[in-house]
């Protein structure tokens, strides 16, 4: 029997995952198979695990990064303080099993985002206050960068409105990383409001968007002569992460 991983979610109308790891598996004559495990309710994950004996990890995507924390007999440092994984460890001895969690997003993004990073960027804003925002903001903080939340409902310490963005926050800070869906396709049209006429040859743009290629929020950036990159290289990244986590002897 092949080894299974997988991805639990709901809905899974379409799976990057089961994409790449499928492709991955192809092209380097890896014998085991990628399923997606559409469950419309987490209680149902320990069924997944005892109805597939040879699962050796999952992938977790929305809704239940949060909700399979409870299921978990072990979580690493980096998900238990972002409060979110996305990477499932399954370990078995005959009949039992641990489920150990880990946040692999955080891993992609900090090795995306690390090779543009130059010696006057040392504080980022960080567009979006969602899940995929806590592994940014843990990530730019374990490279050395000061982060500031921006939200449009700002909620305590550490966060602020866009209406609060003015010509000095902007010049301060050169970092920008958007974390909203905003512009993703087919809504290719939108885009953060922020004050882009602000934004200089001394910024970089990272939108976590990967579809479409260059969002509006990048072209945007590009126009002032801002270095842009977009999430592509981090959805690889955390993939991979994922792959060699569950690997580990």
């Amino acid at each position: 029997m092949k080894q299974t991983f997988g991805l639990i979610g709901y809905p899974l109308t379409h799976s990057f995952s089961k994409k790449f790891f499928t492709e991955k598996f192809s092209l380097e004559g890896i014998d085991s198979v990628y399923e997606n495990f559409e469950i419309d309710n987490i209680d149902k994950l320990p069924a997944v695990i005892r109805e597939n004996p040879i699962l050796k990890g999952l992938n977790v995507t929305i809704p239940y990064k949060q909700d399979v924390f409870a299921y978990l007999d072990e979580v690493d440092e980096a998900a238990q303080e972002i409060g979110a994984v996305n990477t499932i460890r399954v370990e078995r001895e005959g009949a039992v099993y641990r489920l150990r969690g880990f946040n692999t997003d955080v891993i992609g993004f900090g090795d995306s985002i690390q090779p543009l990073l130059k010696a006057h960027h040392k504080k980022a804003l960080v567009l979006g206050t969602g899940g995929a925002s806590k592994a940014v903001v843990w990530a730019l903080q374990k490279l050395g960068l000061s982060t500031v939340l921006v939200s449009r409902s700002p909620k305590g310490e550490g966060q602020i409105s866009y209406r609060d963005l003015d010509e000095s926050l902007m010049e301060e800070y050169t970092v920008v990383v958007n974390t909203t869906p905003l512009g993703t396709y087919p809504k290719t049209e939108g885009f953060p409001d922020i004050p882009y006429q602000f934004i200089t040859e001394k910024h970089l743009l990272y939108d976590l968007v990967y579809n479409p290629e260059k969002t509006r929020f990048l072209e945007k950036g590009e126009e002032q002569g801002a270095t842009i990159k977009n999430g592509l290289d981090m959805l690889h990244g955390q993939a991979l992460a994922a792959w060699e986590i569950w690997n580990r002897d």
